[in-house]
């Protein structure tokens, strides 16, 4: 007889599939926690003709499907506007309207097997989820139970409720909405160049060398900052913000950490008196493509994120 324990088990891959499906860390724990709820209500029905983190992925899908039908797609600032400029005024939306950023640790099962982690953390990129809001929820429930889960049709329209055909078809228009996005930048694990690159990023942000930052960067990057609306591209708006209206950052320190299967970091801004503590300020997500860095995502709502990612309060001198 299966028990809670044997559940739990499976709660970190639960909690990837609900955040691939939602776009939210908090909502993905949410549903996961559901998910238990009715698995444990139901054990009893439990009859092992599939593997339980079969059975539980099915509870899952159907819990994030309820929870899709009440509410509008999460997006990143990119999805919202053309490009800004460093003037620009700064735009606040709700935290409920933004795509969030997911531990890696909370996200990818530590059970897996290297070439299903490859799988797993590709599909927990920030370009990815995004990308995924784009589909119907149904859709978005057949492209990752086949995609990324690896399930027959069959499997998935048993799951769904629905026909083989039915659930071909939404696969066919989920490949093709996707194949309109640009999903090719992020690969893991990380190259040499690419570990090289990261370090040189901490280096120039701690001593604030923005010539050198940029130069890291690719020409179209982009900067965002959730829960703010603007977005900048290129090394000239990126640089203006930085030495302008975000120079604030100068000093800041950097503590590593990883995020939707992306290199990441808890920054901390110094104290407006000397000798007081370094405090956060954002969870900055990096998108790399090639060696170079195609986006930096700052998310600013640190009261949320910092305890989560397990990042320090603040930072003693």
């Amino acid at each position: 007889m299966a028990t809670a324990a044997n559940l739990e088990e499976h709660r970190t891959a639960l909690t990837g599939h609900c955040y691939r499906m939602l776009g939210s860390a908090a909502e993905a724990d949410d549903a996961v926690q559901e998910t238990m709820v009715r698995a444990w209500r139901n054990l009893d029905r439990f009859e092992e003709r599939s593997s339980m983190r079969t059975w539980l992925y099915r509870i899952a899908t159907r819990v994030c499907l309820d929870v899709l039908g009440d509410r509008s797609r999460r997006v990143r600032p990119m999805e919202l506007g053309p490009v800004g400029t460093p003037g620009d005024t700064l735009t606040r939306l709700p935290g409920s309207e933004w795509l969030e950023p997911i531990p890696d640790a909370l996200a990818l099962p530590s059970d897996a097997d290297p070439s299903e982690l490859v799988v797993l953390r590709q599909s927990i990129r920030l370009a990815f989820v995004a990308a995924l809001q784009h589909l119907p929820p149904r859709q978005r429930a057949v492209l990752l139970l086949t995609e990324v889960l690896g399930w027959s049709a069959a499997e998935v329209a048993e799951s769904l409720e629905t026909s083989v055909a039915s659930v071909n078809s939404a696969l066919q228009r989920a490949r093709a909405t996707l194949a309109t996005r640009d999903l090719t930048q992020a690969r893991a694990p990380l190259s040499d160049a690419q570990s090289t690159l990261l370090d040189r990023y901490v280096e120039a942000f701690e001593r604030y060398d923005v010539t050198t930052l940029t130069g890291l960067l690719h020409q179209d990057a982009t900067l965002s900052m959730p829960p703010f609306c603007l977005w900048l591209q290129g090394h000239e708006p990126i640089s203006q913000w930085m030495l302008g209206r975000g120079s604030g950052c100068r000093g800041s320190r950097l503590v590593p950490t990883s995020a939707c299967g992306s290199p990441a970091f808890g920054q901390y801004r110094p104290p407006a008196e000397p000798g007081g503590p370094h405090k956060p300020w954002a969870l900055i997500v990096l998108e790399l493509s090639g060696d170079r860095i195609a986006a930096m995502n700052s998310f600013l709502d640190t009261a949320t994120l910092f305890p989560r990612f397990g990042l320090p309060p603040e930072l003693v001198p």
